[in-house]
């Protein structure tokens, strides 16, 4: 009985000992074996990570927005002028709210606006320097050239469309990102009656522009053009760049060894081409989703890569969701492949989000530039110039100025000098011969001194006909 009763004490005193170690047992073991398996699949919500030389891109297109806003309302005048008091009152409409904020913004570009002095009223006015009218000549003439790739561009976005056709009020908010004149509608949708029509919607009052007829040889995205091309150059496995997209992830993005692989992964994942009809395939498989999801990266890829500069503001993207079956979430979306674009919420006080296509860009220009975007860039350079060279170019220009008029003044005295010698010559010889006159006078007769008179008068005429 006693050996049971140790016995007993011993197995209980080992089960005591057992449990109290499982329950001294730190808690980060369990924790570090169950973080060893995480998801090798992007994830859905990362934070973004700022670019700075795309954000420094969007100050400069800050101040060329303002810019633009008032050389437009100097441009609605017929004397191409407004006096700075009134355009001060006209500014508020375009927002510039607080007093004297735009005479303030007017003395910081004195390459765009220069203010003169009316001669006749004698008020301070404002008008548009000789450079800023050229670079609005510039932009004119790359807008018309231009034509024909913008009626391509809008073919190939109403392709993309699971309607094939697309919102009239849309296009024109995000005409000038895509190269599309003003009065688009007149000069490229029915200028092409072989392409598009205008469509009244019959449970709306909205107009729609719809594709006459898809174009085969328009289907082809530019990521596939980037993807012949590196396959030819660096000779990569065909299998590799089959479905890959040009990544370049921001400065200062952590990349690890899950994201890394998921990347990886994703990259060979195939996807339906953004101007392909998938409305007869069935979607409900996970293999479908993410051939989707993949689909609209290609789509917003392609969308960026048909504007001028690359970039359009998200809100734009935001109009054309429903009709290509773009996701809700866009910004989420989008923060999830951050090597491919980059949102700044600069340039507008955090009102607008600009995405743009990193591969489009290098070093802060663009890789492939137009003449359109090269025209707009010109302005952005008049408004980089620094007031201070302006003030330099204007003593340079007085400083010449002056000189010439010194050198002008010296040679209109020389001229001068000149003329008076060449009077004071003549007089001279006027008076020798007024003195031989007076002697045949009195020693011929009435008739010859007739004649001489004549010939004095002959010669006084051609004398001042040569002094000027």
């Amino acid at each position: 009985m006693r050996t049971f009763v140790i016995h007993s004490f011993n197995f209980f005193k080992r089960k005591i000992e057992n449990f109290s170690l499982i329950q001294l047992q730190p808690i980060h073991n369990f924790n570090s074996t169950r973080a060893m398996s995480q998801s090798t699949s992007i994830p859905k919500k990362q934070h973004r990570v700022r670019d700075h030389g795309y954000d420094n891109y969007m100050e400069i297109e800050k101040k060329t927005r303002k810019v633009l806003k008032l050389q437009n309302l100097i441009l609605t005048e017929p004397s191409q002028s407004l006096p700075v008091a009134r355009l001060e009152t006209l500014a508020k409409r375009v927002g510039f709210t607080r007093r004297h904020e735009t005479g303030a913004f007017i003395l910081k570009f004195p390459h765009v606006f220069e203010i003169f002095e009316h001669p006749v009223q004698r008020v301070l006015f404002c008008r548009l320097t000789r450079q800023a009218i050229l670079q609005i000549e510039q932009e004119r003439h790359a807008l018309a050239a231009q034509v024909p790739l913008a009626v391509t561009r809008l073919r190939k976005l109403l392709m993309m469309s699971s309607t094939q056709r697309l919102r009239l009020e849309h296009v024109r908010i995000a005409r000038a990102a895509l190269g599309l004149p003003d009065d688009f509608e007149f000069s490229v949708v029915l200028r092409y009656p072989q392409f598009f029509r205008l469509v009244d919607a019959n449970e709306t009052r909205n107009k729609y522009i719809e594709l006459v007829e898809r174009d085969p040889s328009l289907a082809i995205c530019a990521i596939e053009k980037t993807r012949e091309r590196v396959y030819r150059e660096k000779g990569v496995d065909a299998e590799d760049v089959r479905f890959s997209f040009v990544i370049n992830f921001p400065p200062g993005f952590k990349i690890g060894k899950y994201l890394k692989i998921a990347v990886w992964k994703w990259q060979r994942v195939p996807y339906w081409s953004p101007y392909e009809d998938v409305s007869g395939y069935d979607l409900r498989s996970i293999e479908a989703q993410k051939r989707m999801e993949k689909r609209a990266v290609a789509t917003i890829h392609e969308l960026l890569s048909m504007t001028v500069e690359k970039k359009i503001t998200l809100e734009r993207i935001a109009h054309f969701r429903m009709a290509m079956n773009l996701p809700k979430k866009l910004k989420e979306f989008l923060l999830q492949h951050q090597g491919i674009f980059y949102i700044s919420t600069r340039g507008n006080q955090g009102k607008l989000h600009t995405v743009f296509l990193r591969e489009g860009y290098r070093k802060g220009e663009l890789v492939e530039p137009n003449d359109l975007y090269l025209a707009r860039r010109r302005l952005a350079e008049l408004v980089l110039i620094s007031p201070r060279k302006a003030n330099v170019d204007r003593e340079l220009v007085g400083y010449k100025r002056s000189r010439l008029d010194d050198e002008m003044g010296q040679v209109r005295r020389e001229c001068v000098e000149d003329v008076y010698e060449d009077f004071k010559g003549e007089d001279d010889t006027r008076k020798d011969k007024d003195g031989e006159d007076d002697v045949s006078s009195d020693i011929g007769s009435d008739v010859d001194s007739d004649i001489s008179d004549l010939d004095d008068d002959f010669d006084d005429s051609v004398s001042i006909r040569r002094t000027p």
